[in-house]
């Protein structure tokens, strides 16, 4: 998570975040970067998994794609509904955990910034944390989307989804690719750590996620059936 915000399409962006939804930041554009090097046209159909502000939600309408988007928050789904029609975009809401909220249906593409910061504290995380916070390990939610890619992929399909390094690059690779889906690091950028990162610091260190860095590496990993 960082606190700039970088944005999302060279077209003026019209955005409401209202408080505990996440607002579009570095993360955000580099998913958007990665999203408009897809072929996308008007029959595409894109499932954004936890859509936040529905920021990549608008994007992917903007270049003609079918936006069905997906969030467990009821005020981050009401934020990308009227995100869309600020934007002058369509943007079918889904309210459910990950693609249980779209059972049975697959997609040309699915992009997807889930929550990645390790963070300490046992149990899920409540209230607006959510939004970023991921477990010890930052995967509480990428290990599930890996899982889930397969089946929810048409056979040409392909799957986007950014996270920092401090969530396992490799690791991420590998569980898709043990999935039957060739997968790659598509971009890649550098960033001094956020206010969130260095409240833990410490933490960080003492649970060797940090390996001697000292700004957060951000990745857009793709994917697509082998």
């Amino acid at each position: 998570m960082t606190t700039g915000f970088a944005p999302v399409a060279a077209a003026r962006f019209r955005c409401w975040v209202p408080p505990g939804v996440y607002r579009p930041q570095t993360d955000t554009g580099l998913l958007g970067r990665a999203l408009r090097r897809e072929p996308i046209t008007d029959g595409t159909e894109v499932l954004d998994l936890g859509t936040g502000s529905g920021a990549l939600a608008v994007e992917a309408g903007r270049l003609g794609a079918r936006v069905t988007a997906v969030d467990i928050s009821w005020l981050a789904l009401a934020a990308a509904w009227c995100n869309g029609l600020l934007n002058g975009q369509r943007v079918k809401v889904r309210h459910g955990d990950l693609t249980a909220a779209v059972p049975g249906r697959r997609f040309d593409l699915v992009v997807t910034n889930p929550p990645y910061v390790p963070a300490p504290g046992d149990g899920p995380p409540r209230g607006r944390i959510r939004a970023w916070d991921a477990g010890t390990d930052g995967r509480l939610l990428i290990d599930r989307i890996c899982a889930a890619a397969p089946s929810v992929l048409r056979p040409a399909g392909r799957l986007l989804m950014v996270h920092s390094h401090l969530s396992g690059v490799e690791e991420t690779l590998a569980r898709l690719r043990a999935g039957g889906l060739r997968a790659e690091v598509a971009e890649r950028a550098r960033l001094p750590f956020g206010p969130v990162l260095r409240s833990r610091l410490g933490w960080l260190r003492e649970r060797g996620l940090l390996d001697g860095r000292t700004n957060e590496e951000l990745v857009v990993i793709r994917a697509e059936h082998a």
